[in-house]
């Protein structure tokens, strides 16, 4: 089962890093076409439009004591590479004002190479911390 795991440090509280990439009814991004929120707390569920297709995600575990956010995608006909997906991020202060964010996730690659499922969950990863990154220097 492949693993996808970036750690990135940020020039931020890692309590505001948190309050945004932690908010899981609150998800945003450029790839998002649209979504919808059911529920609240743990076992709630995201379904985010995305390239045409429907992600469904659920909300498995959130401490924000640890600053740790647990999620599952739900459905097969997912558009993303993967199957079986869990993903973790927990956001860790370093000091002096900032924090390390360590996000992964496994799973089952879906009609691709390891490899290539791999490079897509890193991207989602990559691309998520970069806009909380922009939307904290705004």
């Amino acid at each position: 089962m492949p693993t996808a795991k970036v750690s990135e440090t940020i020039a931020a509280d890692a309590d505001a890093v948190f309050a945004i990439l932690g908010d899981f009814a609150g998800i945003d991004g450029p790839a998002i076409e649209s979504k919808a929120i059911e529920g609240e707390g743990l076992g709630m569920t995201r379904t985010l439009t995305i390239g045409g297709g429907t992600v469904v995600e659920r909300m498995d575990n959130y401490d924000p004591a640890s600053r740790t956010l647990t999620y599952s995608i739900q459905n097969d006909d997912c558009p993303l590479p993967f199957a079986g997906y869990v993903a973790t991020l927990i956001v860790t202060p370093t000091g002096d004002g900032a924090c390390r964010v360590d996000w992964f996730g496994n799973f089952r690659a879906k009609n691709v190479p390891d490899a290539d499922a791999v490079d897509v969950a890193k991207g989602i990863y990559l691309g998520m911390i970069k806009a909380v990154q922009k939307q904290l220097a705004a």
